[in-house]
Formats: C-alpha cells, sequence, structure tokens
C-alpha cells in the first residue's frame, strides 16, 4: 500500500470521533439477551495542507429500495442508503451548504471553496465555485464495501460457499435488464463484473448499483453528483485515499476493482483524453486502519447474536438527520415532509437557490427544469454524462438505471407541522425549521 503523511487510523479516528457526537437515536439501539446491532459507517474527510482533519460528512446505512418501490420514490426517499452513498450524498449535501454561506455573505472563500473568477467563468467553465485546491480528500468505511471489492469475504464468511442463484426477475423490466446484469451475491466465480447490492436471495430485488461500483465510477466523475456538480468544479472533488480496516482490505480484491490494472484497464487514453470541464481517470489509493467501529460487525463479544440496525445517520458539520427507510425517522416512507436534505429532490432545489442567490441567471435557469428528467439531460450536464456513458460502455459492463426522474421541483418553504429533525451550525439553504 502506499505510504502517505496523513495515516489511515487518523482518517479513521477522525470520522469515529464526529460519529460518537451524534446523538443515542442516531445510532444502533442497545438490546440485552445476547443480541447487538451493527451498522456500516463511512465518513469524508478533508485537509489543508499540513492543517487539521475536518470530518464534513459522514453516514451509516446498509439498505436500499427495491425496484418495485423506487417508482413511488418522486425524489423524497433515498433509493440507497448504504453508509458509503449517504456519506457521498451528505458530503455533496455539505458543499451546497458551503455555497449559499458563500453566495449570502459575500465572502470569497470558506474553509473549503472558494469563488471561480470571472475569468473562469468566462474560459466555459459554468460552475461558479471550486474546491480549493490544496484540500486532500479522504474517505473511511468501516466495512469492505459491498460488490467487487468485498467478494473473497462474502465466499469467506458463507457456511456454505455455494453461490446463491437469484430469483425469478418478475419486478424487473425485462426491456431494462437481464439476470446475468444483476448478480448480488452470487456467482462468486465471477470477479470484476457490475454487481446490484447484495440481499438474501428471497429478498426484493433492487436495481442499485453495488458499493464498489459506485466508488469506481467517482473515480471519473468525482464525488459531486448531477446536481452539485452544476455549482462546483470537479477537478479537486476526487477521493485521494480509500481507508479500510485491515480486516476488510483484500488486496487483490481492492486492485480488481478499483486500480488502473484491475477492470478499469480498459479505459485507455484515447478514451479519457477526450473529456473536458475537470474530468479524468483518478484512481485513489488505498489505506488501512487497525481501528475498529464500536458498531460494526466485529465489535463485541463473539458470543452475541449479531442483527443489523435499521437507522441510518446522517451527518454535515451544519446538518443532522436520522432516517429509516430513506425518510426521516417519524414520517412515512414517500410523505414529501419526510425528505432528507440528501435526497433527490432538497438537493436540487437547493442548487437553485443557490444559483439564484449568486446571481447567475443563465445557472438557475438550466437547473430549473419542467422535471428532474428534463434537467438531467440538460446540456449543462453533458459533460459529466459523457463521462459517465463512456465508463458504463468501456469498464463497467452491465449498469443499469435504477429510473426515478419524472418528479417536479416546488419551491418555497416546506411545511414545519410534525415531527421535524435537528439542523446545526447557521442558516444555510434547506435548513428545517
Amino acid at each position: 500500500m502506499a505510504s502517505f503523511a496523513v495515516t489511515g487510523n487518523d482518517v479513521a479516528r477522525c470520522v469515529l470521533r464526529a460519529f460518537e457526537t451524534l446523538p443515542a437515536k442516531r445510532k444502533p439501539l442497545p438490546r440485552g439477551n445476547g443480541v447487538r446491532e451493527w451498522v456500516p459507517l463511512s465518513g469524508i474527510v478533508l485537509t489543508r495542507g499540513n492543517g487539521p482533519m475536518t470530518c464534513v460528512s459522514l453516514g451509516t446505512g446498509m439498505k436500499c429500495l427495491p425496484v418495485s418501490k423506487v417508482e413511488r420514490a418522486k425524489g423524497v426517499v433515498l433509493h440507497d442508503w448504504h453508509a458509503e452513498i449517504v456519506a457521498v450524498r451528505a458530503f455533496n449535501r455539505f458543499l451546497l451548504q458551503e455555497c449559499a454561506i458563500l453566495a449570502k455573505t459575500g465572502a470569497g472563500t470558506s474553509a473549503y471553496l472558494r469563488r471561480c473568477s470571472p475569468d473562469e467563468l468566462r474560459d466555459g467553465s459554468p460552475q461558479p465555485f471550486s474546491i480549493l485546491e490544496d484540500v486532500r480528500v479522504y474517505m473511511y468505511c468501516s466495512e469492505a464495501p459491498c460488490g467487487d471489492a468485498s467478494m473473497e469475504l462474502v465466499m469467506r464468511s458463507q457456511e456454505d460457499a455455494t453461490p446463491w442463484h437469484l430469483p425469478p426477475l418478475s419486478d424487473v423490466p425485462r426491456a431494462e435488464t437481464s439476470q446475468d446484469e444483476l448478480r448480488g451475491r452470487g456467482y462468486f466465480s465471477e470477479l470484476g463484473i457490475v454487481r446490484r447490492k447484495p440481499a438474501r436471495p428471497d429478498a426484493p430485488q433492487t436495481l442499485s448499483k453495488s458499493c464498489s461500483d459506485k466508488l469506481t465510477m467517482y473515480q471519473c466523475t468525482s464525488l459531486l453528483g448531477s446536481v452539485c456538480s452544476t455549482l462546483v468544479r470537479p477537478d479537486h472533488a476526487y477521493i485521494h485515499t480509500l481507508i479500510l480496516p485491515e480486516s476488510q482490505c483484500v488486496p487483490e480484491a481492492v486492485v480488481r476493482a478499483f486500480g488502473p490494472t484491475g477492470r478499469m484497464s480498459a479505459l485507455n487514453s484515447r478514451i479519457t483524453g477526450q473529456w473536458n470541464s475537470g474530468y479524468a481517470f483518478r484512481p485513489f489509493e488505498i489505506g488501512t486502519t487497525d481501528l475498529e467501529f464500536a458498531f460494526s460487525r466485529r465489535s463485541g463479544s463473539q458470543d452475541q447474536r449479531l442483527v443489523p440496525s435499521n437507522v441510518s445517520a446522517v451527518y454535515t458539520p451544519h446538518t443532522q438527520e436520522t432516517l429509516v427507510g430513506g425518510t426521516l425517522q417519524g414520517r412515512k416512507q414517500y410523505d414529501p415532509q419526510g425528505a432528507s436534505v440528501i435526497s433527490r429532490k432538497s438537493m436540487w432545489a437547493a442548487a437553485v437557490e443557490v444559483a439564484t442567490l449568486v446571481p447567475l441567471p443563465s445557472l438557475a435557469e438550466s437547473l430549473s427544469q419542467a422535471s428532474y428528467r428534463d434537467f438531467k439531460s440538460h446540456r449543462i450536464l453533458s459533460e459529466r454524462a459523457g463521462v459517465k456513458n463512456d465508463v458504463k460502455e468501456h469498464a463497467l459492463k452491465g449498469w443499469v438505471r435504477n429510473v426515478d426522474d419524472t418528479f417536479t421541483l416546488e419551491l418555497g418553504r416546506p411545511s414545519t407541522a410534525g415531527p421535524r429533525e435537528r439542523e446545526q451550525g447557521p442558516s444555510v439553504i434547506g435548513r428545517r425549521a
């Protein structure tokens, strides 16, 4: 593994300390009778030069929305609340919050973000903000990311290593996919492939790609999602080092899943040389830590029976939430008032408001499309879409879209009726009452 000034323990400790500050309601419940809840944890840590480390986002969770329910999500319910994906979405929310603060105060820089100069905007970069050039991005995961990077660990953990057979895909439109494109934990003999989120063989089908696949894609698109990429340039939003517990890092697995000599070797210079606007294939380094998360599968006594926690925590320095089923705890699933600040609809609305405050009327107009589908197909996202299509065509073959894009944007302050989750820090776009 590569050596670097910041150690794996430094990054892990920064995320673990941030998690420790969360209230009990955002953590797995204590149980008796020899039962212990566990949950994966992931976090994003930023540094500047030799400055202090800051955990700017973290997430816990281990479930996702079945494909049969995605159509009802309408941008309100998360499709995927595995810890890694929650942490990345929360990182995007953090950047939107920082953009909002700069737009409101008129300041030129924050701790990690700066406004782009008029010359930069004239040079064809439409994003008004950029992560500072000396910022380095680290990510910690308490468990090996599901999918290709953890297949050896999954095989070793099975009492019966026979690959699981997938049930009939009655819920999946045949025009969109095939059984071969939706391997979860099954087909152990096939490595280096795109996999759906794993689950028990009798669980409802899902089209959410594994965390290994999504992290691999982030090496090309950066950590910025579609919405955030319209406001922030991607150049400095790439993971520098991914930190895993020593017990969860199988060298051949992470090289195969993420490395330039593994499945991503199909991305040659002819393909990536056509990418513009700061996009590139930037493989991250892999580091390890000997620290263990208090709620990992390996913590506690061996005679305890492990059960998964159904609570998912969301954290940025400005925001905290507790989610159950991809929705704010205390709200019914699909209730618009239960939308997390990291939901598609909430992030979209926040970006429009920031673009209005900057102000950049043309950007606000590009964001304010009739539907999320119209926004995703707008020319402002053409560069990012091209990068993603190249990766899917040449390296991550079998990537199937999880479609939820017909919802519209309704601006305005959300109702304060009913239970609300707490947000911390200064007033920012999207703050809950």
